[in-house]
């Protein structure tokens, strides 16, 4: 009875690694940036951000999006250290810059009895480097018109990872994810915004034993995933209050020592409302609140942003 138990265990697991093998994707910006994303809200410089992002899920969904009973509750916290540098020389027509991003996240999960579900705790993240070119403003008779961004984000393994667990502070695999930012103004209150990234994982060369099924390396699949958000300014200069989403869809398949794992991509939209408070033109606060639906391989939750730009 013991092996037959152990046999029918096993294959379940089984039938459930393309949803488990969707945590291979490596922690993106989904809602982390939301209104006046296009540009700097107070031209070159140094520019330091503080994101605090709080995101609780009581759901692990499959590739139908369907439970998979494997999740009681997750809690992450994460702190985004980020210092941006702009310049005032011109390059194709743009500014350049960098950008540096310390991330810090705390994982605590509660599985549900018998799920191979665990976390390795806190620890640093993957550190987020990127040049960028930031275009001035495109002007109007009444004031901005269209302002826009590029920029080529790279995600460095530098995380804490342990290949005994299945969430991890950080990925263990190198990532691509350059992103085109805009902004267009509807008016002289309203203005609508995007971020659309496209991310290319390279190989994990370490990856968990049960979510690989023991192979010797795994590759998570490409993915487009963008931030879209709309505010209006209720206060002049100081209080916007808007509505904010992201989506992420995974368009090839997870692999597996070369091989694609069928069912295993992954799919989030996420909404909520949102407000932006300006004290001044060198220190704004945003606040955003998304609520999740349409999940496919990954858990289902809602999660809160809090953001602090400043510039020196």
């Amino acid at each position: 009875m013991g092996l037959m138990r152990a046999i029918r265990r096993g294959l379940f697991l089984i039938a459930l690694l393309p949803a488990l093998a969707a945590a291979q994707q490596p922690a993106v910006n989904l809602g982390f940036t939301s209104f006046l994303d296009g540009g700097a809200p107070a031209g070159p410089g140094f520019y330091f951000q503080e994101y605090l992002e709080y995101y609780t899920a009581d759901s692990l969904k499959n590739q139908h999006g369907n439970d998979t009973n494997l999740l009681k509750d997750l809690n992450v916290w994460v702190s985004l250290n980020q210092l941006i540098y702009a310049s005032d020389q011109k390059l194709l027509g743009g500014n350049w810059g960098v950008d540096l991003i310390v991330p810090l996240v705390s994982l605590d999960v509660d599985p549900e009895v018998g799920s191979p579900l665990s976390s390795n705790h806190q620890g640093l993240g993957d550190i987020v480097i990127g040049p960028f070119l930031q275009w001035g403003p495109i002007m109007g008779a009444k004031g901005p018109i269209f302002m826009h961004r590029v920029e080529f984000q790279n995600l460095i393994p530098t995380g804490k990872y342990d290949d005994d667990h299945i969430l991890n502070p950080g990925s263990n695999f190198y990532s691509l994810d350059p992103y085109w930012a805009a902004t267009v103004f509807l008016g002289p209150k309203a203005e609508l915004s995007w971020r659309v990234h496209y991310l290319w994982n390279a190989k994990n060369d370490d990856p968990n034993k049960l979510l690989s099924n023991n192979a010797e390396d795994t590759q998570a699949g490409q993915a487009v995933h963008l931030n879209f958000a709309s505010s209006y300014e209720v206060v002049e200069k100081m209080l916007r209050l808007g509505i904010s989403g992201y989506y992420l869809k995974q368009f090839t398949n997870n692999e597996a020592n070369g091989q694609g794992i069928a069912d295993s991509r992954e799919q989030v939209l996420a909404i909520g409302p949102g407000a932006l408070f300006s004290f001044s033109q060198d220190d704004h606060i945003f606040v955003n609140t998304y609520f999740q639906t349409a999940v496919e391989n990954r858990p289902s939750g809602m999660q809160f942003n809090l953001r602090w730009t400043h510039h020196f």
